[in-house]
């Protein structure tokens, strides 16, 4: 199938995972991206646990070339100039002076390719007190105020996924995206700048309208209480959710389900502000009733009376749900030194179809030779440049 961005050339000057989740989301639709890497030892991901090909690395570098290049050597620099004179974008997640100081400034950049699309993701912008500090996700989870609305402030721990980075990573892609389309009517190239602690705050919007328009204190219970979302232990010790949101019909049919119909009269209980102010005690009585059957039968229960839920699945246990397996949204693709991998497809579809996945993640400069091929180097050049360990 043709794909929307197939012929857009991006060159990948990042590493871990901002900018390699903004370029598998392009790559995802077509484009094809070069990723550049240190020869001694490529993206820090890629060692992550041990070896060379972590699952960390494959989890963001599906669809990708790999070449490694010094850009640090003037031999290094030369050839990347060569590349971003050919690039249509660049991307990458350097702290703010790294570029500059190698070489690549704005300046440089629009004289090698003035139609040269500049991606920069930083932690906290270009500029400003804290630009040039390191910043990793749960830096940008906590300064843009989305930790406190996950933290236990008695026994505050960090837990779960990445979130701070992937969302960058998204903004960035659209960001892209954006600048491509502009293009395409203007002919000029554009610098996308996206920062990761703006990227976190723009991704929840709903507790500062709230925190502004209403002064409420805002925490980790803010939303679920609003929302009227609940997680539950079963009898088998499963566990489960609900999201009931502001229909009273949802309300009305869990009380049906778990054969509880007085707590609609309940003077805690009887509109959804109360059920908001008592949230803690409605847990509690509903908690009571879920442990005493098993998961099976509440899905069961829950699903006649068409109350929003999910079982709450293992990451193991998610390639197994029928709706996903339904979906198709796991892949298998098969790598020439690592065998068989899996992946997850990207959640886009244009008319029905989502892109097919090209390529595993690569090995450490899979494809150098060949992009040296292609931008003209001979073969005496290319074995000069390997042996000064530059390529």
């Amino acid at each position: 199938m043709a794909t929307p961005l197939q012929g857009v050339k991006i060159l990948e000057l990042g590493q871990v995972i901002t900018a390699p989740y903004a370029s598998m989301m392009l790559a995802d639709l077509g484009a094809n991206i070069l990723k550049i890497e240190n020869p001694a030892g490529g993206d820090l991901f890629r060692a992550f646990r041990g070896g060379r090909y972590s699952p960390h690395f494959t989890a963001y570098n599906r669809n990708k070339r790999s070449m490694t290049l010094d850009i640090r050597t003037p031999e290094g620099l030369a050839i990347a100039r060569r590349l971003v004179a050919q690039t249509d974008v660049l991307l990458d997640n350097f702290r703010p002076d790294v570029l500059p100081r190698l070489g690549l400034d704005p300046d440089a950049l629009t004289a090698a390719n003035p139609r040269l699309i500049h991606a920069s993701i930083t932690g906290f912008g270009a500029d400003g007190p804290y630009a040039e500090r390191p910043a990793y996700d749960t830096v940008g989870l906590a300064l843009s105020g989305m930790g406190s609305l996950f933290f236990d402030p008695q026994e505050p721990q960090v837990c779960g996924p990445t979130i701070t980075d992937n969302v960058t990573g998204l903004y960035t892609a659209q960001g892209i995206l954006a600048a491509l389309f502009e293009r395409e009517r203007t002919g000029r190239g554009a610098r996308v700048e996206v920062n990761m602690v703006e990227a976190a705050i723009a991704f929840m919007p709903d507790p500062f309208a709230t925190h502004w328009q209403l002064g409420m204190a805002q925490g980790p219970y803010t939303r679920t209480s609003a929302s009227q979302s609940y997680a539950f232990r079963c009898s088998d010790h499963r566990l489960l959710v609900v999201h009931l949101s502001s229909p009273d019909k949802f309300w009305l049919g869990l009380l049906r389900a778990i054969d509880r119909p007085e707590l609609a009269q309940d003077p805690r209980f009887n509109d959804r502000m109360k059920r908001m102010e008592h949230y803690h005690e409605l847990r509690g009585e509903l908690a009571a009733r879920f442990e005493q059957q098993t998961r099976a039968h509440w899905l069961g229960r829950l699903e006649a009376e068409d109350v929003p839920f999910a079982p709450v699945n293992a990451v193991g246990e998610v390639e197994s749900d029928p709706q996903v397996r339904h979906l198709g949204t796991i892949f298998e693709v098969t790598h020439p030194t690592e065998g068989t991998q899996k992946g997850i497809r990207s959640p886009i579809r244009l008319r029905g179809e989502r892109a097919p996945v090209r390529a595993a993640a690569p090995t450490l400069g899979e494809h150098t030779l060949e992009v040296m091929g292609e931008l003209g180097y001979s073969e005496a050049d290319i074995a000069r440049l390997k042996a000064n360990a530059v390529i």
